[in-house]
């Protein structure tokens, strides 16, 4: 109310809050993102548009936004990819999985007597990401963090590639990665956007039982301590 006259001054407009406006396209962004990493030979815009139930044009503005910070790119068919954006946050996410896996890993080796792993999936094959060996053994295998191997081989790829298909039980293999070599491992499961599994290698037979037990309760370990 204006004091000299008596009459009601309106009240200043506050700005429209944007936050929601803004959330849901951080929503559609993510999602964009998930479309294309699940979809092996790309997205076109239309199709991405149709899953998304956005326009053509709001997919355009979000493949801008995206491919400026290196997340999406398009092919020379047009097709939306992944760009190299996505693997150098991977790559950053690295060492907080392998520290978060480590309690874990750590008492698994000790309880196992053999040397634990925690293997990840980049690049379409598996990656030991982090490996830690038993304190008291007098022979262990040694595996270096960083080694590949494809995920048709080995006790680690082979649970991760069950684990695909559901199953969270222990796999065990004998020499398929390394001559002499057993291997128990079981998928870390639960964990969005990870694929991964945690396991033991050692140079005699493992009682797959036994071994599996602690296989699995570490897995369920690992995946509450990264979730």
């Amino acid at each position: 109310m204006s004091a000299r006259t008596g009459e009601q001054v309106p009240e200043a407009r506050q700005p429209v809050a944007r936050g929601g406006e803004t959330s849901q396209t951080l929503d559609r962004g993510l999602r964009l993102l998930h479309l294309v990493a699940d979809a092996p030979g790309g997205l076109t815009v239309t199709e991405a548009a149709n899953r998304l139930g956005i326009g053509r044009a709001a997919v355009y503005r979000l493949v801008g936004a995206l491919a400026g910070h290196g997340m999406l790119r398009r092919d020379s068919d047009g097709r939306l990819r992944l760009g190299a954006g996505v693997l150098h946050l991977a790559r950053r996410a690295q060492p907080l999985l392998a520290e978060g896996a480590l309690p874990a890993l750590r008492d698994l080796a000790e309880l196992a007597g053999a040397t634990a792993h925690l293997t990840v999936v980049e690049g379409g094959e598996g990656v030991a990401l982090a490996v830690v060996e038993p304190s008291w053994t007098s022979f262990h295998v040694a595996y270096r963090t960083g080694a590949r191997h494809p995920l048709e081989r080995g006790a680690a790829g082979r649970a991760i590639l069950a684990g695909r298909a559901g199953a969270a039980g222990p796999v065990a293999t004998s020499g398929e990665l390394q001559a002499g070599a057993y291997g128990v491992a079981a998928p870390v499961l639960g964990v969005p956007g990870l694929e991964a599994s945690v396991g033991v290698v050692a140079l005699a037979p493992l009682d797959v039982e036994t071994v599996g037990a602690r296989v699995l309760a570490a897995a369920t370990a690992i995946a509450e301590a990264l979730g």
